[in-house]
This record gives C-alpha cells, sequence and structure tokens, in this order.
C-alpha cells in the first residue's frame, strides 16, 4: 500500500512539472515566437529589469544549492544508525564559522542589494520628454486617457499606443465601473472622471516584454515608464485576481513610427461624425433611447454626456479588440454577440443586457461601424 502511494504521489509531481513546463514553452503567432515572454525584452525598462535578474538567478540558485546540500549531507551523514541510545557529541560554537557565516551572507546581500537599488531610483527617474498616460483598471478591462495638452481628448480602452524609442510614463488607478465619478469617494490626489474609487479592486498592469508587474490599488495613484525599441505589438493582462472576469482583462500596447502615432493622435482626438440618415442613423438613435450614453462616451453625438463609467466608443471602430481584449471589432459576429448576451461572452463584466432585438442590434452594429 505504501509503494503504491509513494508511486502515486510520485505520478503526481511528475505531471505537474510536465505541466508547469510545458505551459512556459507556449507559443503564438506566425513565427512562433512566445507573445509573453519576459525574458525576451523590448524596451530599456524590461531590458534593465532583466539585467538585474542575470545577476541575482546564478547567486540565488548557488545559495539553494549550497544550503539544499548541506541539508542532505548532513541528513545522510548523521543519521541515526539505530541502536544509538547516546546523544551525539555536543559541540559549543566555532568562532571562525560563525564569523565566516556572518561575512558570506552580507556580501551575497550586498551584492543582491547595490544592483537592486540602483535599478529601482534608474527606473524611477522620469526623462525629459516623456508621454504622460492615466491608466485607469476597472472591472475587467484598462482605460488610457493621454494627460499632455498636445493629446488632451485622446481616451481609448484595451490598446494603449505609444511611438517607438519614446519614453511612456504611466499613472495607474484603480477605480469601479459601477457608479459615475464622486468626488467626495475620491482621495485627494486621485481625482479621475471615470469611475468610483470606493469601490475599485486591486488590478496588476503587465506588459512582460516593456516592463514587470505593478499593483494597481484603489485610492493610491502608482507611477511606472515603459518604452518599445521599435514597433510591434506587446501583449499585456492584469496580473492580479480581481474578480470572475479576470483572465479575460488583457490589453495590448502598439508601438508605432513617430509619425503614425501623431497621424493616429490626430485622428484620435476628431469628434465621430454625426450619421444623418439609414440603418446607422437608426442606431445612433438607438444609443439614446438604450440609455447607452449614460455609460459609454462618443464625442459628436448630438446626446453625449461625457460619461466613461463604460469605455469611450468614439473612435472604437478604429480598435482591433474591445471586451477586455477577448472579442474582435472587425467581426459582426463578435459584436452581435456581445450585444445580444454580454454576460454570456464575459461573465462579471459590468456591460448589462438590454435585451435587444434582432433589427436593433442590427442598427446598432450599423452605428458602431461608423465610429472610427
Amino acid at each position: 500500500m505504501r509503494a503504491r502511494r509513494s508511486r502515486s504521489a510520485a505520478g503526481w509531481v511528475l505531471m505537474t512539472t510536465l505541466a508547469l513546463v510545458l505551459t512556459g514553452c507556449a507559443i503564438g503567432g506566425d513565427d512562433g515566437t512566445i507573445p509573453q515572454n519576459a525574458l525576451n525584452p523590448a524596451g530599456p525598462v524590461a531590458r534593465s529589469q532583466d539585467a538585474l535578474w542575470d545577476r541575482v538567478f546564478p547567486i540565488a540558485i548557488t545559495v539553494f544549492v549550497l544550503v539544499q546540500g548541506l541539508i542532505i549531507y548532513a541528513v545522510i551523514r548523521f543519521r541515526s544508525k539505530g541502536g544509538d541510545e547516546d546523544l551525539p557529541k555536543q559541540v559549543a560554537g566555532n568562532t571562525r564559522l560563525e564569523i565566516g557565516w556572518t561575512i558570506v551572507p552580507a556580501l551575497i546581500l550586498a551584492g543582491i542589494a547595490i544592483p537592486t537599488v540602483s535599478t529601482i531610483f534608474s527606473l524611477a527617474t522620469v526623462g525629459e520628454d516623456p508621454i504622460n498616460v492615466r491608466v485607469v483598471g476597472k472591472q475587467y478591462w484598462w482605460e488610457f486617457e493621454y494627460e499632455d495638452p498636445q493629446y488632451e481628448g485622446v481616451v481609448t480602452a484595451t490598446q494603449l499606443v505609444i511611438p517607438e524609442g519614446r519614453e511612456i510614463q504611466l499613472d495607474m488607478q484603480s477605480v469601479s465601473a459601477q457608479q459615475p465619478y464622486d468626488p467626495a469617494a475620491v482621495p485627494e490626489g486621485t481625482v479621475n472622471p471615470s469611475g468610483s474609487v470606493a469601490l475599485g479592486v486591486i488590478h496588476s498592469f503587465w506588459v512582460p516584454q516593456l516592463a514587470g508587474k505593478m499593483d494597481v490599488v484603489p485610492g493610491h495613484t502608482r507611477e511606472m515608464k515603459i518604452e518599445a525599441d521599435e514597433p510591434g505589438l506587446y501583449l499585456g493582462q492584469c496580473a492580479e485576481f480581481c474578480g470572475l472576469s479576470h483572465p479575460n482583462m488583457r490589453f495590448s500596447v502598439l508601438a508605432t513610427t513617430a509619425e503614425e502615432f501623431d497621424e493616429w493622435i490626430a485622428a484620435q482626438a476628431e469628434p465621430a461624425e454625426v450619421v444623418e440618415e439609414g440603418l446607422a442613423a437608426q442606431g445612433q438613435e438607438l444609443f439614446l433611447e438604450r440609455q447607452c450614453l449614460t455609460c459609454h462616451t462618443v464625442d459628436g453625438h448630438p446626446d453625449n454626456l461625457d460619461l466613461r463609467i463604460g469605455p469611450d466608443l468614439t473612435h472604437w471602430n478604429s480598435r482591433e479588440e474591445f471586451a477586455g481584449g477577448i472579442l474582435d471589432v472587425q467581426s459582426d459576429d463578435d459584436i452581435t454577440a456581445w450585444l445580444r448576451d454580454p454576460q454570456a461572452e464575459k461573465p462579471g463584466t459590468q456591460m448589462t443586457n438590454l435585451n435587444l432585438s434582432d433589427a436593433d442590434i442590427e442598427a446598432l452594429v450599423a452605428y458602431l461601424r461608423t465610429l472610427d
């Protein structure tokens, strides 16, 4: 019985280890690359963090092997032989050993602490001309508001667009998407017109190829910076359990050339066009009748209330994904499924089921397609 249990336990450990190894080898994309590989830094912030890892990891492994080796040696060398009745000879402290195991750990800690503190201060230093973006974590999606005067009015969701080679300073907050902005509920210094701080939860902002994780805590503003070496799409996600749809709280960072970024900013700053006729015009009216404007902003809609409880939809059709990065903006089927029953697509979402008819959904899809 004991042997069977031992084999069962060994099999469980082996399968668990194999599953973890295979998970770490997950690949994606046409080129077979790992989409969220923290060991393949694509910017100076991630590179400095990776360099710190490269220095600390060998030290940690050496200490682990040494300590575990000594423990195994002691267990085997001084194990009971059977029939031993007397206690082993008791030995008082050894001055040389005590000095050694005091100095050596101190040197090891210094070897870790000095580069760690240096990296922390380096990452906390803001460059001369950063782009400032307010990042708001909600259940379950990310909002990005560009704060610099030249980018005023540009707000997007799920995808952060940045120019290559430019430092991006992120001011991150967590709020709730359940209630509109209430100044009385917001601690001083954390004002954000996107929701209630009182009902926010902890999130964690993580783009593995651009920077390490940063927890986003209600009532506080957390700061970090990111930068991409070259154009590309860098996948991110919430790395702190935040509720039922935590795994569906994805996002991406799209790095472009400086020229493409300027063009994108200019397009995003423009209001949406007012639709005068056709099916899209019916959808525009439904957007008001079904009270969509009490949660979503569409700058340019005749009855826009400028509320951002839900994502700003002014340029919704120019994005690639929605619903926290799990559905395709360019898929009419995805949009239809979402409007018909949001909870079925993303459990726990704050988007309510409006009980729309097929005709209503068709009109709303037509209207959303005009929001470029």
